[in-house]
């Protein structure tokens, strides 16, 4: 399965985040992403927010939910959701059977491995018992964050007996936005999400050629940087709090991007 073009992002949400995943529902958005991770998520939130839609009227298969695996080093010690002593693969079980109850669900659409671990082995462990919860039917997809070095993607490509469906990275100029990995990506038909695509990267959004299509368009630079990137395959995330810039996030479907105008941009990224 794909996921939408543009993914709701809910990191850092809090208290906020049942009324603003719900708002951002009602409004368009049909991927939410999360973790299982309360360092940095309100994953029970989400749950909230999703299920308010869902006694609305909207069916749960129009929505496709994202959460993540995250190990030990990604969480604080004081709320790891999972029994940090247990064998990996039991980490990953207990982790998800949390996030289900969380999102008051019995599946979700993709789980996310939320960094590599410190060694390929258990990377791969960790990969194994997310191949088996797919086997299960609790799961339907699986992929990878925070993984910038691309020997080690193909080698969790390689390996893996259920092949990574996303990878999902923060893009700006540091990595040089992931070109290699995207190439690869694109090539093995897998999603590269982008986070961090706004606050990163200040320098792209006051860009002369994309200033220049803003006004062209009648759109905000970010509706520009977000059009052109889910043109070129990439699904960007939004993390907005506003409504106003919800709406904008969504509305980007409603223009394209010439040849030209995206060769033109290209030169920036």
């Amino acid at each position: 399965m794909r996921s939408p073009a543009i993914l709701y992002g809910t990191a850092w949400k809090k208290a906020d985040t049942a009324a603003l995943v719900s708002t951002a529902i009602q409004l368009g958005f049909r991927g939410i992403d999360t973790a299982c991770q309360p360092r940095h998520y309100n994953e029970a939130g989400v749950g909230a927010g999703v299920l308010a839609c869902l006694k609305g009227g909207l069916a749960r298969a129009e929505l496709f939910v994202q959460t993540k695996f995250t190990p030990v080093s990604g969480q604080d010690p004081a709320t790891i959701p999972y029994d940090r002593n247990a064998p990996l693969a039991r980490q990953v079980a207990q982790s998800l059977a949390v996030s289900l109850q969380n999102l008051q669900t019995d599946y979700v659409d993709s789980l996310i491995l939320h960094s590599p671990l410190a060694t390929a082995e258990d990377t791969l462990l960790v990969w194994r018992a997310f191949e088996q919860l797919v086997d299960s039917g609790a799961v339907r997809q699986l992929g990878i964050s925070n993984c910038y070095r691309l020997e080690e993607l193909t080698a969790l490509w390689n390996a893996a007996r259920i092949k990574p469906a996303a990878i999902q990275n923060r893009f700006h100029a540091a990595t040089r936005y992931d070109r290699e990995i995207r190439a690869f990506c694109a090539m093995r038909q897998m999603d590269y999400q982008s986070f961090w695509t706004l606050t990163a990267n200040p320098q792209l959004l006051a860009h002369a050629t994309l200033l220049a299509l803003a006004s062209k368009h009648g759109r905000t630079p970010a509706q520009i940087l977000f059009r052109y990137l889910t043109q070129s395959g990439i699904v960007p995330l939004s993390g907005t709090r506003s409504k106003v810039h919800m709406r904008e996030d969504l509305e980007i479907f409603d223009f394209e991007l010439g040849e030209g105008e995206r060769a033109a941009l290209a030169t920036a990224l």
